[in-house]
């Protein structure tokens, strides 16, 4: 370098961070940290001269030149074969089986640069032959290509493909891609050329995202009508089908009028099964196998909405705020027209319903609906009664409310709401007056359990047959609870916090239809008295509440496979008392 010409200062620096050494007073130990890099990159320049291959790969028809040492070092596939004595190791040309010439050529210009070009014409091709090198990362991006581009008319093809050449991630990905957009994926020809196996596989999957059970079972009836020779398999597939989850009205004037059914007396006895689970509920700890468990896809992301709520000094609010538990964090949401505290949340068509509370002055029998696609709330036909501290749930597509009090005693009156007639009725009343109870729908029927009557707290439970149009009394819970959450997971219910007289509860229950029995799970990490218990994802979130002290914005979320709580974003608009309800998001976010 000549006198007057000077390195830049940044390129020595630059140059200095590729260099290491050690120096003692009898050594030095230099070490260039970026030698591996740069000698790669010279020998793929090496190949590309021709220079010093030492092995031919043939695949069909075409040759490609390399060096056994890179191969050897970025593929297992030939690290065992030219290491271990193989006969390969001393033939300077090795014919290849099992690969596409295309996808050798790629991998092989891999094994030099560290780069290839995935696309929909390559994918495939390359998935098998960096499975059968053993190049996994390789093969990995390759399935994540294939993930990002799942679509109902190609999911079914692509989970057998990765079935076949072993990769479970992508199989588990087409699995719950699958389950989730299950509606459009058995629209597809690709599920009506299903075989048998394969259908009856898909059909008995507790995560399939349906509306209802009907969907299934007309999924598998258009699946058997598309050709004769599935009538035979026609009860098997029936087995699976949860037809005691269908509505005695679809049992009736659909299942039963099915000329394939009625010609079959297994498919009879199946029916026969789905009624009597219906018609003698005293008998159903009998009936109890999976064909009475609902499904529940947890891949479903739902916003979940906090609505109304108290103030530290005792004032209602018309706050609503919402939840993502993608992003998980709160954000602001459109207010309510009204105040309300104590009040009844639930979602039904996708909406959000708030029902009566208290606005500061007076009980409530307004009812407003928020649709979550306008941002906008609406008011429908208001309750027959006033009431707060009311519990609601949505069963068949009824809008049910329990109880709660209406300013003067807790009342025991039940109500329906239809929103095709926008009208309420009186329906019969529960054995208790409760207010402040847990209200769910929950196996066919809706779920009372616990609340007060104004001198006592309740441990009791009772339900409502829409059926018999009767309520009757199970197994009590452990403890006695008003003002609790109450939300269902996977085929159980759950009950969580409120009060028992004396104290605070930060307990959890479980109910499990099959025993009829109530057990305790992990207790939330904190007192939450006006709780409110929401399931989502796979998950139970307790959302706010009143500790004894102080009314709560903080949020815990329990998860059943660890029996854990722990906490996430705390609300940023409440401090407890909230109604909650979780709306599911669009397909496409």
């Amino acid at each position: 370098m000549a006198d007057n010409d000077f390195m830049p200062l940044a390129d020595i620096k630059c140059g200095l961070d590729t260099l290491d050494s050690v120096d003692t007073e009898d050594y030095t130990i230099f070490n260039q940290m970026d030698l591996s890099l740069l000698a790669f990159q010279n020998f793929e320049e090496i190949r590309r001269k021709g220079k010093l291959c030492d092995v031919t790969l043939k695949v069909e028809e075409q040759s490609f030149s390399a060096h056994r040492i890179v191969l050897a070092a970025v593929m297992p596939y030939f690290n065992a074969m030219f290491t271990n004595g193989m006969v390969e190791s001393k033939q300077r040309e090795i014919t290849m089986q099992g690969i596409e010439p295309g996808a050798l050529e790629s991998l092989i210009n891999f094994a030099y640069s560290g780069k290839i070009k995935i696309d929909g014409d390559n994918v495939q091709s390359l998935l098998v032959g960096s499975s059968f090198l053993q190049l996994l990362q390789v093969k990995e991006a390759c399935a994540n290509f294939l993930i990002n581009r799942l679509h109902p008319r190609n999911v079914l093809s692509i989970r057998s493909f990765a079935e076949t050449f072993s990769c479970p991630m992508l199989v588990e990905s087409c699995n719950r891609y699958l389950q989730k957009h299950f509606l459009q994926v058995a629209a597809s020809e690709d599920f009506h050329q299903q075989t048998f196996e394969s259908v009856l596989e898909i059909i008995s999957r507790d995560e399939l995202n349906v509306p209802s059970e009907s969907s299934v079972f007309e999924t598998a009836m258009s699946w058997v009508k598309r050709d004769e020779r599935r009538i035979i398999h026609l009860p098997e597939i029936l087995k699976k089908i949860r037809m005691p989850l269908l509505t005695p009205e679809y049992l009736s004037d659909r299942v039963a009028t099915e000329n394939l059914i009625r010609s079959s007396h297994e498919c009879r006895d199946l029916l026969d099964e789905a009624k009597d689970y219906h018609l003698m509920p005293e008998r159903r700890p009998l009936l109890q196998n999976f064909r009475t468990r609902p499904r529940c896809c947890n891949d479903i992301v739902g916003l979940i909405y906090a609505v109304g709520g108290i103030t530290k000094s005792g004032d209602s609010l018309s706050t609503v705020e919402v939840f993502d538990p993608v992003l998980r964090r709160w954000e602001m949401a459109e207010s309510m027209s009204m105040l309300r505290s104590r009040v009844g949340v639930v979602v039904m068509d996708k909406k959000l319903y708030a029902i009566g509370g208290y606005d500061g002055h007076d009980r409530l029998a307004t009812v407003e609906v928020f649709d979550v696609r306008q941002k906008s709330w609406s008011k429908v036909a208001p309750m027959n009664c006033k009431r707060s501290a009311v519990g609601a749930a949505v069963l068949q597509g009824l809008l049910y409310v329990c109880g709660g009090y209406d300013g003067c005693a807790s009342l025991n009156t039940v109500e329906c709401y239809r929103a095709e007639d926008d009208a309420w009725r009186m329906l019969t009343s529960m054995s208790n007056h409760r207010s402040a109870a847990g209200v769910v729908a929950f196996d066919g029927h809706v779920y009372a359990m616990g609340g007060h009557d104004g001198l006592s707290i309740f441990d009791s439970v009772e339900r409502y047959n829409p059926t018999t149009a009767c309520w009757s009394a199970v197994a009590p819970m452990l403890s006695k609870r008003c003002r609790l959450g109450a939300a269902t997971l996977n085929g159980k219910l759950y009950v969580c916090g409120g009060y028992d007289g004396s104290s605070f509860l930060r307990t959890v229950e479980v109910f499990d239809p099959i025993t009829s029995k109530w057990s305790f799970v992990a207790p939330m990490n904190v007192s939450r008295s006006r709780v409110a218990l929401v399931a989502n994802m796979g998950l139970l979130y307790a959302i706010g509440g009143y500790d004894g002290c102080n009314n709560l914005s903080t949020v815990e979320v329990y998860n059943p496979e660890t029996d854990k709580w722990d906490f996430i974003s705390s609300m940023c608009a409440h401090e407890g008392g909230v109604g909650v309800g979780v709306i599911p998001c669009p397909t496409e976010r």
